[in-house]
């Protein structure tokens, strides 16, 4: 990148999406294009920050686990001040990086990043959930800058129509992308990586 600035992505969704999965996936398919971190906002624990560095996603040192306490929205939206401070923890010791994650709690469908703390958000709801998901709207389901709809492969098991999500997408989104993923085989993986690549110039 010829911006000194890393490109700061937020990550969000509700618990068992597959955020961190995603964050996983992504880091271990980018970390030999550019300088990647990651920072993980848990409520009590960092338990998010330390299944990335079992799973030898980025080294350890390049993960920060930020406990929120109380409601996790706030720490991504209202006051920023914790994450800001991770991130510029971050720049401090890896000048260089091209690329911040930022993952959120356990979000509801109203949870949003605030602009000063992301530059593009991705937003992760899972097939498990129904499929009324994507209609029920929501700051997250509306505006994020892409919506991954993960988990495919159980849709025939809880009776969802990957067709209804499909059109409701499309109907609650306009203009706006969205993604069919199934994270355990890599399915739609590529479409996620060209999007941040795309909407985030880091192409070289």
């Amino acid at each position: 990148m010829v911006d000194a600035t890393p490109l700061r992505l937020g990550v969000g969704g509700p618990v068992g999406s597959g955020k961190t999965a995603l964050l996983d996936a992504l880091c271990k398919r980018l970390r030999d294009r550019y300088q990647l971190a990651v920072v993980t906002n848990d409520i009590y624990t960092r338990e998010d920050a330390e299944f990335l560095i079992r799973s030898a996603a980025l080294p350890a040192e390049r993960i920060l686990g930020v406990e929120t306490g109380g409601c996790p929205h706030t720490a991504i939206r209202e006051d920023a001040s914790m994450n800001l401070a991770a991130i510029g923890d971050l720049q401090e010791r890896f000048p260089d990086l091209d690329l911040i994650f930022i993952e959120s709690g356990g979000d509801n469908l109203a949870a949003t990043f605030s602009p000063e703390l992301a530059d593009l958000t991705i937003y992760v709801i899972d097939v498990a959930e129904g499929e009324k998901i994507p209609r029920k709207g929501g700051p997250g389901i509306t505006r994020s800058d892409l919506l991954v709809i993960n988990k495919i492969d159980l849709a025939p098991h809880v009776g969802a129509s990957l067709e209804v999500m499909e059109r409701d997408a499309k109907r609650m989104r306009g203009e706006r992308p969205f993604v069919f993923t199934n994270l355990r085989t890599g399915e739609g993986l590529d479409v996620v990586i060209d999007f941040i690549e795309h909407h985030g110039m880091l192409h070289t």
